[in-house]
């Protein structure tokens, strides 16, 4: 759900091969999986259960594989949203998406905003304190655990805007709309991916 085809040119232009998932069975090939994503919560999760990828999603990453969530994609890893109440997130992280609330002024947040790195990785390389990125939401996650939380952002309360844990890194701006710094996000992305699968044993 969302523009597919800019996530696509975005990954080409870093030197990815990206490859749309329709069926569970496809990805048994990948070198990681991106989950973009624009409109409803509930919506989301329910066409993700009708193509049969809820369960394979779930367990790509937590088996450990690498897994970036943009926006919409990156609230689905939570427990459930204020947006669609009794529709349940991926779980994968404790917590909950919730709205801005109404002192903040203009909802949803439109435009650019900058990040502050509260946990550096290597998702995030090249990147620094202060650059700016693209944001289109009315909601934001909130984690259990604020280990999770690589990057917060400002937008009359502080957010958290990107979380990190092993191979899963997740962001609620859009890489593919914030010029060199999402560029530099989605190539850091790839090449953990390939640096991955070049370090791991050979099928027997």
């Amino acid at each position: 759900m969302g523009n597919l085809r800019s996530v696509e040119k975005a990954l080409a232009s870093v030197g990815a091969d990206p490859r749309r998932v329709t069926a569970p069975e496809s990805l048994a090939d990948l070198s990681a999986v991106l989950l973009p994503g624009v409109g409803s919560f509930g919506d989301c999760a329910a066409r993700l259960t009708q193509a049969g990828l809820w369960g394979p999603l779930r367990e790509w990453i937590a088996g450990g594989n690498p897994f970036l969530g943009i926006c919409l994609g990156y609230q689905l890893l939570f427990e459930g949203s204020a947006e669609s109440p009794g529709a349940t997130g991926l779980g994968i992280i404790p917590g909950e998406v919730v709205r801005f609330p109404a002192r903040v002024g203009k909802v949803p947040q439109i435009g650019w905003n900058t990040v502050r790195i509260l946990r550096p990785s290597p998702f995030t390389q090249g990147i620094r304190s202060g650059d700016f990125v693209y944001f289109v939401h009315s909601y934001f996650p909130v984690p259990e655990d604020p280990e999770w939380v690589a990057l917060e952002t400002d937008y009359g309360v502080p957010f958290a805007s990107g979380v990190c844990r092993g191979m899963l890194f997740a962001v609620q701006f859009h890489p593919e709309k914030s010029q060199r710094v999402g560029l530099r996000l989605l190539a850091n992305f790839v090449d953990v991916a390939a640096r991955r699968e070049t370090a791991a044993p050979a099928n027997p």
